[in-house]
C-alpha cells in the first residue's frame, strides 16, 4: 500500500508495479489522481487502501500524519513505512519515524527509501543510488523490508534501531559532508599560491620596470597556480599514510588509535586526490589555450618584426625545442596517470577490484 499522491508516491508505485508487487494506492481523491498512477496499480480511498495492504509506504508530509488518526484501528498491526525527509537538518526534536510511532503505536514502524529520488525509484536502480538505509525496533518488519528492497533491484543496510531514523533523515540535507575540509584546503592553497605569483608575475614587473602585465591574471597567473596546488594536495593523500606508519612502528603496535587529526586527514584523502585531479586537468586546459591569447599573437608578431629588421633567418635553439617537447610529453603522461587514480578512486569502481589490483594501480 502506498498513503499519498504526490511525485515520490507515484516513483514508488510505478516501481513496486514493475517489481512485480501488487500496488494499493490510497489518496483523499482518488478519481483525480488515478491519470497519474500506472494502470496496474488500485487508486482508491486511504481507508481502503489500508484494509487490502499487509505494508504501507507513508509517502505524506510529516504535517500530514495527523490525518491517519481516524484510521488507528484499521492500521493495527501492520507495518507502515516512513519515507518522508524534513527541509532542514534536526527540525524537530524527534525524527518523523520516531513521531509517527507515538501516533500510532498498534503499528510497526520502519524507516526507510528517504534516501532515494523519486527520480531513481522510476529510472530503476541502475541509474542512481543503490543503497536504501532501513532502521526499526522491529526485527522482522526490517527484513521485509529489506526484502521489498531487494527485489525492487537495491540494496538494504541495516542502521539499527528506530534511534537512527534521525540520523537517515539528516543525511539527504546534508551539503558534501565529506568535502568541506578538503575543498577549504584547495581553496586556501590556491589563494596563496595565486597571490605569489601575481606578486612575481604581474606587481614586480610593475614596480621595477612600470610594465603593465594585468593581462596575464585570468589566463597565465591562474595557470601557474594550478599545478602548485595540485602536486601539493597529491602530496598530501599519501602523507598521513607514511605519518600513520610511523606512528604504529614507534608504538609496535598497529591497534593504537591515531590522533583526531591524522584519523580525520586519513578520512578524507580521496576527496583531496579527486581535487587534485580536478587542478591538474584545469591546468591542461588553461595550458592548451595559452597558444590562443590575444597576447601571445601581438607577441608573437612582435617577436617576428624584431626578427625581420635584424635580419635573422631563424631563431631555432634546440635546447629550449628538446625541453618543451619533453616537457609536454611528460606532462601529457603524468595526467593520464592521475586520471587513472582518480578514476580508481570512485566508489563504483574501487568496488570492483580486489585489494591487489588496487594496490597495483597506486
Amino acid at each position: 500500500g502506498v498513503l499519498g499522491s504526490g511525485d515520490f508516491a507515484r516513483s514508488l508505485a510505478i516501481r513496486l508495479v514493475c517489481s512485480g508487487f501488487k500496488v494499493v494506492v490510497g489518496s483523499r481523491n482518488p478519481k483525480r489522481k488515478a491519470s497519474l498512477f500506472p494502470a496496474a496499480a488500485e487508486v482508491t480511498f486511504q481507508a481502503e487502501a489500508v484494509k487490502k495492504a499487509d505494508v504501507i509506504f507513508v509517502a505524506i508530509f510529516r504535517e500530514h500524519y495527523s490525518t491517519l488518526c481516524d484510521l488507528a484501528d484499521v492500521l493495527a498491526g501492520k507495518i507502515l513505512v516512513d519515507v518522508s525527509n524534513n527541509t532542514e537538518i534536526n527540525h524537530h526534536k524527534e525524527s518523523n519515524a520516531e513521531y509517527l510511532a507515538s501516533l500510532f503505536p498498534a503499528c510497526t514502524v520502519v524507516k526507510g527509501f528517504n534516501v532515494v529520488s523519486a527520480w531513481t525509484l522510476q529510472s530503476g536502480a541502475r541509474d542512481g543510488n543503490k543503497q536504501v538505509l532501513i532502521c526499526s525496533n522491529n526485527q522482522e518488519a526490517k527484513r521485509t523490508v529489506a526484502e521489498i528492497a531487494q527485489v525492487m533491484g537495491f540494496t538494504p543496510v541495516d542502521m539499527g534501531c528506530m534511534s537512527s531514523a534521525c540520523e537517515i533523515e539528516n543525511i539527504p540535507l546534508r551539503l558534501l559532508p565529506a568535502w568541506k575540509i578538503p575543498i577549504f584546503l584547495a581553496l586556501g592553497l590556491f589563494l596563496c599560491f595565486f597571490t605569489y605569483n601575481l606578486i612575481r608575475q604581474v606587481i614586480h614587473p610593475y614596480i621595477r620596470e612600470q610594465k603593465n602585465k594585468l593581462y596575464k591574471i585570468p589566463i597565465e597567473v591562474v595557470n601557474t597556480t594550478l599545478p602548485c596546488v595540485s602536486y601539493v594536495m597529491l602530496s598530501l593523500v599519501y602523507l598521513p599514510g607514511v605519518l600513520a606508519a610511523c606512528s604504529q612502528l614507534y608504538y609496535g603496535t598497529k591497534y593504537r588509535r591515531f590522533p583526531d587529526w591524522l584519523d580525520q586527514w586519513l578520512q578524507h584523502r580521496k576527496q583531496i586526490g579527486l581535487l587534485s585531479f580536478f587542478c591538474a586537468a584545469l591546468h591542461a586546459v588553461y595550458s592548451l589555450c595559452l597558444p590562443m591569447r590575444r597576447s601571445h599573437r601581438y607577441l608573437l608578431i612582435e617577436t617576428a618584426v624584431k626578427q625581420a629588421m635584424e635580419k635573422k633567418m631563424t631563431i631555432w635553439v634546440e635546447e629550449e625545442v628538446w625541453r618543451m617537447e619533453i616537457y609536454i610529453s611528460v606532462g601529457i603522461i603524468a595526467l593520464g596517470l592521475l586520471s587513472l587514480l582518480a578514476i580508481t578512486s570512485l566508489p563504483s569502481i574501487a568496488n570492483s577490484l580486489n585489494w591487489r589490483e588496487f594496490s597495483f594501480i597506486q
